[in-house]
């Protein structure tokens, strides 16, 4: 039961994780971002530096999950700040999104940059 639930709980947050997602981009990302390294390597280094709980406290959370166009993206909670990270012919593409220009989305654009 308490599996289901968790399962439930995650669907949902997708969910609306997702559509935020998708109206941040139809507009310019906040920041494009480019890296020699593989995608799947600067993915799963931004999760992990975003969950840096020294950093960012109890809201830690970072999320990593299959493209929608291939590559990967990294979201946080909500989707207030989140990355889609494709591999291209001239290298990695990282396009960073932020919902609201915090001193929170500017600590995790500074974490992403340690990741390229």
């Amino acid at each position: 039961m308490r599996v289901l639930m968790a399962v439930m709980v995650a669907v949902l947050l997708a969910g609306c994780a997702s559509s935020t997602m998708d109206d941040a981009r139809t507009r310019t990302p906040t920041k494009t971002l480019t890296s020699a390294k593989a995608d799947q390597l600067v993915a799963q280094c931004v999760q992990f530096a975003w969950q840096d709980e020294a950093v960012f406290g109890v809201d830690a959370a970072a999320y990593l999950q299959a493209g929608k166009v291939g590559g990967y993206t990294v979201y946080t909670r909500a989707a207030e700040v989140f990355v889609d990270i494709k591999a291209e012919p001239s290298g990695t593409a990282v396009h960073y999104y932020a919902i609201e220009d915090s001193s929170v989305s500017k600590r995790r654009l500074a974490a992403l940059a340690t990741c390229l």
